[in-house]
């Protein structure tokens, strides 16, 4: 007995009537849709398996042929609805035999793989290749079909690897061709030049100049629709493909454009890396995310034509990775000069600013910890305070470049109104061939053949209405920006030289102008408060590795909070040890050259007063209120009676927190407050709770 025949018998063994009771299913796949046109035998070998089920007995009604999976790949059954159909039809113990011309045609996935061999050993469901039959309930069977699906698998990750061998070593000659971005187009030779189009090379050169200035994507977005700029892109498929197109500036576009090391001349491979962790199932394109230059795959400097230097590229980085809330920031609106560059000296974490009273009122505020662990507010410091002592450290930095500054001035806004006009009239030039292509196609046209007559005619005129419309846009941008610099314009300019104080404290300079000079000179400001006291160390670190250290005297609420209040204190005892007034004391103090809290400037009689009665050096005379009632007290009697503020109280009557109401007193008006004994004590909480909810207001 030969081999055929011994094969022969042991298929007919395996190949039951229950088998042959339930539908013999031939499953057909091709990878891609080249593989069908280029690889068409294959094809028909798999669909030849009909009549291999033929010969197994089974009827052509019970043969099933699932092909809707030509043209997609075995990697994944994400995608794949014939094998996801063959799965279901499996499960359900609709198939006694599946055939397929070889295992990769299945599955060249382990994990599909061998879901398949569990349901058909499951419903006991044959498999079969042009090797043979297959019964996954056996265990020699399942060892072997195993050790074909992994062989499968295994196949697929050489022929990858080899692939991506070989297209990693072209790319490291830097010969493997890419899409290239605008601003550049690839000859039919493979060589990238910049394109061709001068328009489309100034306006790209343009971007560059003005982030230059801007500092933001921001900034340059909003110069482009200002201008009405639009940016250059080649048409890559169709029939226009190669035809420039121009189209709205966007954010997204801005941004792949400043950070795209080909505008620096550089050729980089792996840019894109897929994260698998991030890839979504079915979607082979999503989980990408953009490398810096320096982890790319390949990266080679001058390869190709530049718009910029690589020097230049990467100061732009830096600028970008300096605009992210995570670094310095960027430019943001509000009064505070130093948002994002004012650091706290204890901690040494940044310092947020904080608005009060509708943003009329500004606080640098050290509230990380605060907001992030509950903890108590590290320091913070009236805003105005430190932002005025570095504008005035900014200002005389800049003192001896101011002559520079404004030479500079007036050569970058005589080459910004040059690049303008430049390019309007490039848009001019583009609607006049417009204008000019649209006449000759209309003039070659037979006059006969009116079908075509009247469309060229149409497109004519609407090239000739274009022209006129952009024309008339021209001539309102020359009457609001002439070409050059008028004589007024330069004597405002040259001016700079010696009003830069002057432009600083302009109203059409706003805080965002200032921020972006601050930043230019200043790398961080440091600060740090002496415990409570109205005393602060400040030091400004500029760009460069200079440094600048003051002490600062900030406005506190109490004169207990002042770092000399000892001294204050023993001063105005002794004072009143010898008999003068309040008054007096007051002149004394002032003429010694002692200060108060807060901001006033000198201390006054019944400032004086107020301190002696909570000294207890005296007391003083009720007033007479006819009209006061039980428990009613006045602001000055609660306040020294609890030991809180005057102000912190009139703040708790005013938000309805205490009771009280006016009374006439000669010619003043005083407030009578309710408070009997439960509600003294409740004063007393809220005076515990007080710090907390200030943390809170700071924390909104």
């Amino acid at each position: 007995m030969n081999e055929t025949t011994q094969q022969g018998l042991r298929v007919s063994e395996k190949v039951q009537g229950h088998h042959r009771d339930r539908l013999a299913v031939v499953y057909v796949r091709q990878s891609t849709l080249q593989q069908l046109t280029r690889h068409q035998e294959s094809t028909r070998l798999q669909y030849g398996l009909v009549d291999r089920a033929l010969g197994l007995g089974w009827p052509r009604t019970q043969v099933l042929v699932i092909d809707d999976d030509l043209g997609k790949s075995g990697t994944t059954a994400t995608g794949r609805l014939g094998f996801q159909r063959l799965v279901a039809e499996v499960g359900l113990n609709h198939v006694g035999l599946v055939l397929g011309i070889e295992m990769s045609r299945l599955a060249r996935s382990c994990r599909d793989w061998h879901q398949l061999l569990e349901i058909c050993g499951l419903f006991a469901t044959l498999i079969g290749d042009l090797d043979g039959i297959y019964d996954p309930t056996d265990y020699n069977d399942r060892l072997l079909l195993g050790l074909k699906g992994t062989l499968s698998e295994a196949e697929l990750h050489v022929l990858k690897q080899r692939m991506m061998a070989g297209k990693r070593a072209k790319a490291e000659r830097g010969e493997l061709g890419m899409a290239v971005p605008m601003g550049y187009v690839r000859r039919p030779s493979g060589e990238v030049i910049l394109d061709p189009d001068e328009q489309a090379r100034a306006t790209i050169a343009l971007i560059f100049n003005q982030f230059e200035r801007c500092g933001t994507i921001n900034g340059v977005l909003h110069y482009l629709v200002r201008h009405q700029i639009q940016l250059p892109h080649r048409i890559r498929h169709g029939l226009r493909q190669g035809d420039l197109d121009w189209r709205r500036p966007n954010r997204t576009t801005l941004s792949n454009l400043l950070h795209h090391p080909l505008y620096a001349g550089a050729y980089v491979y792996g840019r894109r890396p897929t994260d698998p962790r991030r890839q979504q199932p079915g979607r082979p394109a999503t989980g990408r995310r953009v490398a810096t230059p320096e982890t790319c795959a390949v990266l080679l400097k001058d390869r190709w034509p530049a718009y910029i230097s690589w020097a230049q590229f990467e100061r732009n980085q830096m600028q970008l990775a300096a605009n992210q809330t995570t670094d310095r920031g960027a430019i943001r609106s509000g009064a505070a000069l130093l948002s994002g560059l004012i650091f706290c000296g204890r901690c040494g974490l940044r310092m947020a600013s904080v608005y009060n009273s509708s943003g009329s009122r500004l606080r640098y505020a050290c509230n990380q910890m605060a907001i992030n662990y509950g903890e108590a507010l590290c320091q913070s410091l009236v805003g105005q305070l430190v932002d005025d002592w570095v504008s005035t450290q900014v200002l005389r930095a800049l003192e001896p470049a101011a002559l520079e500054i404004s030479l500079q001035v007036a050569a970058d806004l005589e080459g910004e109104r040059q690049h303008l006009h430049q390019h309007w009239r490039q848009r001019l030039e583009r609607a006049q061939y417009q204008v000019e292509r649209s006449a000759r196609q209309y003039q070659t046209v037979e006059p006969e053949h009116r079908l075509v007559a009247r469309t060229l005619e149409r497109q004519w005129e609407e090239a000739l209405t274009a022209e006129a419309a952009l024309q008339a846009d021209y001539a309102r941008f020359q009457a609001e920006q002439p070409p050059v610099l008028t004589a007024e314009e330069r004597a405002a300019i040259r001016q700079l030289a010696t009003a830069i104080p002057a432009l600083w404290q302009a109203p059409t300079t706003t805080p965002a102008d200032r921020q972006a000079i601050i930043r230019q000179v200043v790398e961080r400001v440091v600060i740090t408060v002496h415990g409570e006291s109205e005393q602060v160390d400040a030091q400004i670190h500029w760009w460069g590795g200079h440094g600048t250290q003051a002490t600062l005297i900030r406005p506190v609420a109490r004169l207990d909070r002042l770092s000399y209040y000892p001294q204050l204190i023993a001063r105005v005892m002794a004072l009143h040890a010898v008999g003068k007034g309040p008054t007096a004391i007051a002149q004394q103090l002032n003429a010694e050259g002692w200060r108060p809290a807060k901001r006033c400037e000198t201390f006054n009689g019944p400032m004086i007063s107020a301190l002696q009665v909570r000294l207890g050096l005296r007391t003083p005379p009720p007033p007479v209120i006819p009209q006061r009632q039980a428990n009613e007290w006045t602001l000055a009697e609660l306040a020294h009676r609890l030991d809180i503020p005057p102000p912190t109280l009139f703040a708790w009557l005013r938000r309805g927190r205490l009771r009280g109401r006016q009374v006439a007193h000669g010619a003043h008006v005083l407030w009578l407050i309710h408070a009997d004994p439960q509600d003294l004590e409740q004063i007393q909480v809220w005076r515990t709770t007080a710090p907390a909810e200030q943390r809170l207001t700071h924390q909104q």
